[in-house]
Order: C-alpha cells, then sequence, then structure tokens
C-alpha cells in the first residue's frame, strides 16, 4: 500500500467504526476479520454485511465479497462447519445470487460462487475438511486477493450494483480513505494500479464463461442425474463450458477422484488449465488425460505395460496390404480408406468373426460392400492381425482392448466419483465400453459431451450399442455462445455434409440450425497466388485487432501448416505449435491444422486454404465483450 502508517490506521479505525455502527452484534472474531476485508476493498472490490444477526442455531453467510477473484460468499466461525451447516449456507448463498445476471441474459454460475470459511488465527491452513467450502485462516486474508482473476472492474461493479438492490438483507459496507496531495489514490500504489489496468485490458471476453452461464447451460451444470448423461449440440455451443462447470458442482457434492478424458492428446491440459482457474480448490481431485495416456498408466500400474511403436505397427499393415490389395484397390475411394475401416469398423468395435463384421452397419463409411467384398476386408484384417501377432505388437485398438479386459477382471480398487468424456464422438465403440466399464451406470457418474457433426473419422456408433443407458438424460444445446454472428455465419459455409445426430440415433442439430447469441463481429478475406501469400499473412498478423497469443494461425493440412510455419519464422513472428499449446497465456501465435484445433477457443483465426489460389481469412472467434 502507499499510504502512510498514519493513514492506514485511519482507514481501519474507520472500518471499525461503521462495523460498530452497522453491526453491533458482531463478536470479536467477526469484527477483525470484517474490519481486515474492509481495509482491502476500500477502493477494489465489494464487501456484503449482513445488516441482522443469523438465528443462534443457524450456520449462515457473513458477507458476500465481490472482486476481481470472484463472487466469495463468507461465513466466519470459531471451528469448521459440519456438513448440514455447510449445505445451509451454500443453499443460502446460492439463493441470494440466482438473480445475479450477466451480459446476454446469463446468470451467475452456481460454480463460479465460492463458499469460504475463516477461521481464527492459523487453524485454517490445511486442507478443508469438507468439499463444500474453502477455509482459510484469519492471518492468510491475503490470499483471497490472490485468487486468478475471473472478473474486470466493470464486471465486478455490475454485480455489486445488482446486489444492492437485490439483497434485502445485506449492505455494503465502504470505509472512505484520506489522501493527501501526492499521494497515490486508496489503497493501491502505481504498480498496482498499472497491474490492475492491464488484467482488465487483456482479460479475454470469452473467458466470461469462467463466471456467467446461459440458463440452459446452468440448468445442465448442476442437474441431477439418475444415470449416465449426454451433452450433444454443435461447435460454439459451451459443452465442453458446461461440462467443466459440471465438473465443479460434481466435486462439491462427492468425494473421491474425478476424470476428464478425451481422445484429443493436445486438448486435456488446456481444460486443466481452464479448470484450475475456475476451480482452483479441486484442481488435485480431477485427473486431466488423454484416453491412451490413462490406458497406458492403467496398464502399466497393474504390471502390465505396452507401447505402441507405430513404424513397426505401419510395417504390419504394409505387409498385409502388398499380400491383399488386389481385390480391394480399385475399391479404396481415398488412400487409407481400408485401414480406416479396420481400425474404426472392426477393432474399433471389438469385431471378431466375419459374421458379425457382416452384421455392422457402417455408418458414415462411403463404400457399401457385398459379401465377396466383406470378405475380402476381412481377409486384410485377419493378415494384419497375424503381423502383429508374430512380432508382439499392438496397435492403439488393442491397448484399449486390453484395458477394457483387464478392468472387466479387476476394477479399480478406489473409483472414480464421476467421468467425463469430451469430444465423445472420436473416442472407438470399444474406447466407449471402457469408459462405461470404469464410470458404471449410478448416479451423475458418467458424462458424455459430444457432437456427431464434428466427428472426424467415420463409422460411427450409437450410445446404445455400448450398453449406455441415456433415455431420458440426453441434452442438446442449441445456441451458439462463443462466435458473433458474423463470424457464425462463415463458419456455416464448412458446414459438414455427413448427416447429424445426436449420438444416440436421434436427429440432432447441425451447425446451420443453430440461433446465434451475438450479433456483429467481422470476417475479412484475402485471395492472391501462392507467391503473394508470405506478405499477406504475415501483414495480417502483424496488424490483428487482438493480443497474438489468442490468435491462432489454422491450415487444413500438415503440408500447409509448414508452410506457414516457414513464413512466420522467417519474419521473425515467435509461434507455438498446437501439439505444445496448454492453455497457459503467452504471447504467441498458435499454429496448428484443423484437427488440432479442435475444441480450442481464439479471438481470431487465419484459416489459411491453399488451392489453385491462396484465402487467407481472418476470423474474430471470442465470446461477446463483458
Amino acid at each position: 500500500m502507499n499510504l502512510s502508517l498514519h493513514q492506514q490506521r485511519q482507514l481501519q479505525q474507520r472500518a471499525v467504526d461503521l462495523l460498530r455502527q452497522t453491526a453491533p452484534w458482531l463478536g470479536p472474531l467477526e469484527r477483525r476479520v470484517l474490519t481486515a476485508l474492509m481495509v482491502r476493498t476500500a477502493q477494489s472490490g465489494h464487501l456484503f454485511i449482513r445488516r441482522s444477526p443469523p438465528s443462534a442455531d443457524i450456520l449462515g453467510v457473513d458477507a458476500f465479497l465481490v472482486g476481481s477473484g470472484g463472487v466469495m460468499a463468507i461465513t466466519i466461525a470459531e471451528t469448521s462447519p459440519d456438513e448440514q451447516q455447510a449445505r445451509g449456507a451454500a443453499r443460502h448463498a446460492e439463493e441470494r445470487c440466482a438473480a445475479i445476471r450477466g451480459p446476454g441474459g446469463q446468470v451467475l454460475a452456481r460454480s463460479a460462487l465460492h463458499h469460504i470459511v475463516i477461521l481464527p488465527g492459523a487453524l485454517a491452513r490445511g486442507l478443508s475438511p469438507s468439499s463444500l467450502y474453502q477455509t482459510y485462516a484469519e492471518a492468510d486474508l491475503d490470499r483471497l486477493f490472490r485468487r486468478e482473476p475471473t472478473l474486470n472492474r466493470p464486471q465486478t461493479a455490475s454485480i455489486a450494483n445488482q446486489a444492492i438492490s437485490r439483497w434485502a438483507d445485506y449492505q455494503e459496507v465502504r470505509p472512505q480513505a484520506s489522501a493527501r496531495a501526492g499521494d497515490a489514490v486508496g489503497l493501491l500504489d502505481a504498480a498496482e494500479v498499472t497491474m490492475d489496468q492491464l488484467v482488465a485490458a487483456q482479460q479475454r471476453p470469452f473467458e466470461t464463461w469462467m463466471t456467467f452461464l446461459h440458463p440452459q447451460q446452468q440448468a445442465i451444470a448442476t442437474r441431477d442425474y439418475a444415470g449416465p448423461a449426454r451433452i450433444s449440440g454443435p461447435a460454439g455451443t459451451g459443452k465442453t463450458v458446461v461440462a467443466l462447470h459440471r465438473l465443479r458442482h460434481l466435486a462439491r457434492h462427492s468425494v473421491g477422484p474425478l476424470l476428464f478424458t478425451t481422445f484429443v492428446r493436445t486438448l486435456p491440459g488446456v481444460h486443466k488449465a481452464s479448470f484450475q482457474r475456475l476451480a482452483p480448490e479441486f484442481a488435485d481431485r480431477v485427473q486431466f488425460i488423454n484416453l491412451h495416456a490413462w490406458i497406458r498408466a492403467f496398464l502399466t500400474a497393474r504390471g502390465r505395460p505396452v507401447s505402441v511403436h507405430r513404424h513397426q505397427v505401419d510395417n504390419a499393415f504394409g505387409r498385409a496390404w502388398l499380400a491383399c490389395r488386389d481385390p480391394l484397390v480399385d475399391w479404396e475411394p481415398t488412400p487409407g480408406y481400408w485401414r480406416t475401416e479396420i481400425d474404426r469398423v472392426i477393432k474399433g468395435r471389438g469385431v471378431t468373426t466375419l459374421e458379425d463384421y457382416a452384421g455392422v452397419l457402417r455408418r458414415g463409411r462411403s463404400v457399401r460392400l457385398n459379401a465377396e467384398q466383406l470378405a475380402s476386408v476381412w481377409r486384410l484384417y485377419e493378415s494384419y492381425q497375424r503381423n502383429l501377432d508374430d512380432k508382439q505388437l499392438h496397435d492403439y485398438n488393442d491397448v484399449i482392448t486390453l484395458a477394457l479386459t483387464e478392468l472387466v477382471g479387476r476394477p479399480l480398487e478406489q473409483s472414480y466419483a464421476a467421468v467425463v468424456v469430451d469430444e465423445v464422438q472420436d473416442i472407438t465403440l470399444t474406447g466407449l465400453r471402457l469408459m462405461h466399464e470404469l464410470a458404471g451406470d449410478g448416479p451423475n457418474r458418467l458424462l458424455l459431451v459430444g457432437d456427431g457433426q464434428q466427428q472426424v473419422y467415420p463409422g460411427g456408433w450409437r450410445l446404445s450399442e455400448a450398453g449406455i443407458p441415456v433415455r431420458g438424460r440426453g441434452e442438446v444445446l442449441r445456441v451458439n455462445y462463443r462466435n458473433r454472428a458474423e463470424v457464425l455465419g462463415f463458419a456455416r459455409s464448412f458446414d459438414a455434409a455427413n448427416d447429424v445426430d445426436d449420438l444416440d440415433g436421434a436427429p440432432g442439430v447441425s451447425l446451420a440450425q443453430v440461433e446465434s447469441a451475438n450479433p456483429g463481429g467481422a470476417v475479412h478475406r484475402w485471395h492472391g497466388s501462392d507467391t503473394d501469400l508470405a506478405k499477406a499473412l504475415v501483414d495480417t498478423v502483424t496488424a490483428l485487432p487482438v493480443p497474438r497469443g489468442q490468435a491462432a494461425v489454422i491450415t487444413f493440412s500438415l503440408r500447409d501448416l509448414d508452410r506457414c510455419i516457414g513464413i512466420l519464422q522467417r519474419a521473425g513472428i515467435p509461434s507455438l505449435h498446437l501439439d505444445r499449446y496448454t492453455g497457459e497465456p503467452d504471447g504467441l501465435i498458435k499454429v496448428g491444422t484443423v484437427h488440432r484445433a479442435k475444441g480450442l477457443d481464439f479471438q481470431a483465426v487465419l484459416a489459411v486454404a491453399f488451392s489453385s489460389e491462396v484465402e487467407v481469412t481472418v476470423r474474430a472467434l471470442g465470446r461477446p465483450a463483458s
């Protein structure tokens, strides 16, 4: 603080006097804690305290603190509350905050409301005894003001203004600090003021999701499901956002570890960083890991380590293809088609006989097969499998099957309280069965999140084929909250041609059918020759209207990606490949293919498509500014 000792004492005395006038019933501990909080929020943040004492037999919420770290319901107590008391206080806080609104009709998410219990002295230095609240020691109150920023000043002011008119049983308290000419204003020195302005200026508008949700999203995040549940919907409708908020909700109402997994290798790290900002108190309880990494760790722990030697596996298939290619080569519509047929339709579904293969509905596969063709594909599969067995090799599908067999034979000693599977449409049927075995059918144990339209690997399944009952527990999101209208219109030009379902056979919602919640946005196009690309790409990156760390260059092939990376390197523009992106803030422009960009958010995207001419398109992909 850039205040003299005399000024600090004056401010503290004003806080003491104000509390004596507004809340004379307070005990010594409450007076000390609230005085300290009032001093800290005198010029930054908002503190609301009770207008009257709580009932003697009820442990309530003594204050609400609204600041850059979010909305905190504060209980001051001599000892940790029991579960019944904590639930009562949490319910009280949620009821008070239910009417708080954000931009565009959003509501304050229940999972963005933090229940804090402050204990005397240093008693709180350790783990909280309950998942319903966090404990802080009276001596460690500064930690409350070092939380990851989730709100900027306009947002905190909006919440506080609504609270003034809605919280009849609470009042805002703020002692006035005196300042002499030449003194820094209030409690913040010049460096702190600059940092606060910098945070507010650079805060990504699309991170409003950490505090505010739309009512449908809020309902799904906190709904009680009697068994496995499914969330589907096109890109931009907030499926992963809901999943992360639901993870925090489940963590508060359960004990034990939770699992968040996905097929895409790069996504778990990004979502882990997001969850740490949303719910730092539960970050250690949730494991974020892609499916194959989890399987390798599981099998290693069981004394059955496996390693997929990709080059040797490719050789095994190549030898099988040379032996069996003649009846198949003329039917192959694209290179690698029959390799995918084996990976996704035969092995990915756990098919073990030609008769079973003949009965499979090959959804999304472009070539229809008669009995003779099916037999030819099966011979290719058998030859490939023999080659693997001869060298004691495993491919990715074999590893999933091994893990499923192991798990069925011996379940985990400590089961997961809940399992969330994101981008589920890209997981094979066998992988889905593994996740079902891992989570079970208990209430709120399994949440599947995905979009049939974004399925990268044809040969899809239905949830019913995996034995997962979701009837009556399927949610479809229909409103795009991520993109502004102009950007959404551009994205629809890439709309997938495949049929869209809700992952269990019913008609789904395509990107062309979603509603846009956010007007405006900008799309800029450039067309030119290949030789003109370097200058156009560098000029576009240089003139980006957002920080480079919040923008990405996306291509549709690895070859085109290498060309763009070379252009940026020669121009001295630092970049980060999406394979290494973890979601942590940095100043590097991101680069990757459209497959690697699945599930990620950026404020601006340069989509580079090479054809007879080159098109570079800049898209503003942020959520609406707060």
